[in-house]
């Protein structure tokens, strides 16, 4: 107990500012007389100092840790005097000896204040007020006042921006989508919407996005669920996959009560899944070439159509000029008919007593055709006259 207390006593000294060791702060001797420690005040030995009795010719001592300390600050050491080379800097103070603290610290608090009472709110902005974290009133665009934080806080959020939202999302796995016709597709869209009413977007939503895309993504099954393959294929298919899911999402956040207004669905890729694409390029080909074959067979049964309705009409017209004179015109179409047979052959045989049996018609139209051979050249008299 006695050593504690001695411990404790010596501690005491050191806050006052004396040493414990019996002399100055600075070790030396108070005037008393020295004994071992370098004084006579009958304190502790002072275990920098040198034994012995001490004197002039003494080696020099070790700094004590009272010196240490008296010569640090929070700026560093400090150089006695305050000279030029010293850190001596110090806040000024103000007339009269005042400190600048109270009044910088009032100016702070005050900055503070009118920063957080009022704001701006744009043209395409709303703001709603919390007062105490409940609730309070929604701001219109312009200035607007509110009391300091925190006794009031303000939103202020973009509602007539449109905020696109793209399912899946890039690095997503592919969203595959049953069709009415049991088939699988890989369908990605994107959903286009604003904010109608900030403050049920604000308090009636724990995740508004989230719920975004977890109603679109429902609206979206439940529309494919109703077409087939082809239908979500094909342009007027998808349309109306569109709208109908830009109806069932509005239906279902108005059940909700999100505040969010659905502007439209756009999808951008309708295509077979991966592991399939192959084989549906190949049914696609196969269709394609399918509807070449029923082109061309459309094709070549209209032109027989029309020829043969051509022909039908001539024979009518025909038959007509038949009722008007049957006995010339029955002539007329054995002539023509005759005309037509006989100019395709190269014998004619003909019955009758004063016509020859056989004419070589064709040759005799080759004769005719071909023109006469020009007449030689006379010859011209050779040198002797001949």
């Amino acid at each position: 107990m006695s050593n504690f207390g001695d411990f404790a006593k010596n501690v005491g000294l050191a806050m006052a500012g004396k040493s414990p060791w019996g002399g100055n702060g600075d070790g030396s001797s108070d005037g008393a007389g020295s004994g071992e420690g370098g004084g006579k005040s009958g304190g502790p030995r002072n275990p920098w100092l040198p034994g012995g009795s001490g004197g002039g010719d003494e080696p020099r001592r070790s700094a004590n840790i009272e010196d240490i300390f008296k010569k640090r600050g929070p700026e560093g050491p400090r150089k006695g005097g305050g000279g030029p080379g010293g850190p001596n800097f110090q806040i000024p103070q103000r007339p009269g000896g005042k400190s600048w603290f109270p009044l910088i610290a009032i100016i702070i608090v005050v900055v503070a204040v009118l920063l957080s009472s009022f704001h701006l709110v744009g043209p395409k902005e709303r703001a709603v007020v919390k007062t105490l974290g409940s609730y309070s009133r929604t701001l219109e665009p312009g200035l607007k006042f509110s009391f300091p934080y925190p006794i009031e806080t303000v939103d202020i959020e973009d509602v007539q921006g449109v905020r696109a939202v793209r399912i899946p999302t890039s690095g997503e796995n592919a969203k595959l989508i049953l069709t009415g016709d049991q088939n699988l597709v890989d369908l990605s869209y994107i959903v286009r919407w604003n904010i109608k009413d900030l403050e049920a977007f604000k308090f009636r939503l724990v995740e508004p996005i989230e719920t975004v895309n977890e109603v679109a993504e429902a609206a979206m099954r439940a529309s494919v669920a109703e077409k087939t393959l082809d239908d979500t294929f094909s342009g007027q298919g998808r349309a109306e996959i569109e709208q109908d899911v830009r109806e069932r999402m509005q239906a279902t956040l108005d059940t909700y009560q999100a505040g969010i207004a659905v502007i439209g669905v756009e999808i951008d890729k309708a295509d077979p899944p991966s592991e399939v694409v192959d084989a549906f390029r190949d049914v696609s080909v196969a269709e394609q070439n399918a509807d070449g074959a029923r082109n061309t067979a459309r094709g070549y049964a209209q032109q027989v159509l029309a020829t043969a309705e051509g022909e039908a009409e001539a024979f009518n017209k025909v038959y007509e000029q038949y009722r008007l004179a049957p006995e010339v015109t029955r002539q007329r179409l054995y002539y023509e008919t005759m005309e037509r047979v006989l100019s395709q052959t190269d014998k004619t045989i003909v019955e009758g007593g004063n016509v020859t049996p056989y004419l070589p018609l064709p040759e005799l139209r080759k004769r005719a055709a071909t023109p006469p051979a020009p007449a030689p050249a006379p010859a011209e008299p050779n040198a002797e006259g001949q």
